[in-house]
């Protein structure tokens, strides 16, 4: 079966494959522009190592190839300077983005010395690795890591505007980020946010369910071919709760409007009116 992050496929695959999964495959590799298919150089590195250090269930957190490339889409579209990424991990996200603010004709820090590019995660580990691919990437004057509870740093930055802000973290606490963000103004006019992971298969199965999610609540008995919480990394009822608590807020809400893609585990874009 092919993902939207497949690479290569031999013509006996291509012919295997299901009308749908063709379909994925030629608009995920296929048909991309050559404008867009910039691939950052350092990025199946990061890719690689992040799977020697830490497994394959681990590094499928980090964003593939297409997404990194849809991004830099919206990037080019909005002509993006400023951006806010809520979840670090090992930095091929940062990456890609700093790269397409490149492309926008952003050459690095203001002239009050603020990098283009501020990006949050609670862990040192990761945001030391984080910073070594940036500079690997020749993109470290691009982004600031700032190590600690993304609640914290969200309340130190309350006062700045974002272009784009990518929201990667910690999943039940979307709708907390959300609100933050949404209440303090901290996203430009025209500005776009995006939201990773919302459809998840563990949330899928509450559809139709009324938000908040009872304690009591039966999602559907549906079953796939993978689910997320066989992949080593901590999916739970919590995170599948609060996850379809945090799309129905964002449907419902009167201060946005918001288009979930059903591509990888669903991409939110999320606009303030």
């Amino acid at each position: 079966m092919f993902t939207a992050s497949e690479t290569t496929a031999s013509r006996e695959m291509l012919e295997q494959a299901t009308a749908e999964e063709l379909r994925l495959f030629y608009a995920a590799k296929a048909s991309i522009n050559p404008n867009l298919n910039s691939l950052p150089p350092v990025i199946p590195q990061v890719y690689a190592d992040t799977v020697a250090a830490h497994g394959e269930n681990i590094a499928v957190m980090a964003v593939s190839e297409y997404q990194g490339m849809l991004q830099n889409f919206f990037v080019g579209l909005l002509g993006a300077k400023r951006i806010l990424e809520i979840g670090t991990f090992t930095g091929s996200s940062a990456i890609f983005f700093a790269n397409a603010l490149k492309r926008n004709g952003v050459a690095g820090p203001d002239a009050s010395g603020n990098r283009p590019i501020v990006s949050l995660d609670i862990s040192e580990k990761y945001a030391a690795i984080a910073r070594k691919n940036f500079a690997i990437a020749n993109v470290e004057e691009y982004i600031e890591v700032m190590v600690d509870n993304a609640h914290n740093s969200l309340a130190k930055l309350v006062d700045q505007k974002f272009d784009i802000i990518f929201i990667d973290a910690d999943k039940p606490s979307y709708q907390k980020y959300y609100d933050t963000i949404v209440d303090n103004h901290m996203l430009s006019k025209g500005g776009l946010i995006i939201a990773d992971n919302t459809a998840f298969d563990c949330v899928t199965p509450y559809i139709g369910t009324t938000a908040p999610v009872a304690d009591d609540a039966v999602p559907l008995k549906a079953s796939f071919t993978r689910f997320p919480g066989q992949m080593g990394l901590g999916f739970s009822e919590e995170i599948a709760k609060s996850l379809h608590n945090f799309n129905e807020y964002v449907r419902n809400d009167p201060r946005s409007e918001v288009i979930m893609l059903p591509l990888f585990t669903g991409i939110s874009l999320i606009r303030l009116l």
